[in-house]
């Protein structure tokens, strides 16, 4: 292999992939106009729940309330998940 099939593979082929995953980056799309900062919110707001069915009037979260007595330490910790 001499110097110039070197650098081609070594220097050029690789230089053409990021100049071309570059280009790509830097071209229009076309579809939906995207939403830029500063711009009115023309849509209802929509909060996400990992717990659709647990949201509403008069719902709480598990484990809100604390069982603890007073003063007695509330977190187990560690680093098998035990909270």
């Amino acid at each position: 292999m001499n110097v110039v099939e070197t650098i081609v593979v070594f220097a050029v082929i690789p230089l053409a992939i990021y100049g071309l995953a570059g280009l790509l980056t830097l071209r229009r799309r076309s579809g939906a106009p995207r939403y830029r900062s500063g711009q009115a919110w023309e849509y209802p707001p929509m909060w996400w729940s990992a717990n659709p069915e647990g949201v509403g009037a008069g719902h709480r979260h598990a484990g809100v309330e604390n069982s603890a007595p007073e003063g007695a330490p509330t977190a187990a910790g560690g680093a098998r998940g035990n909270w």
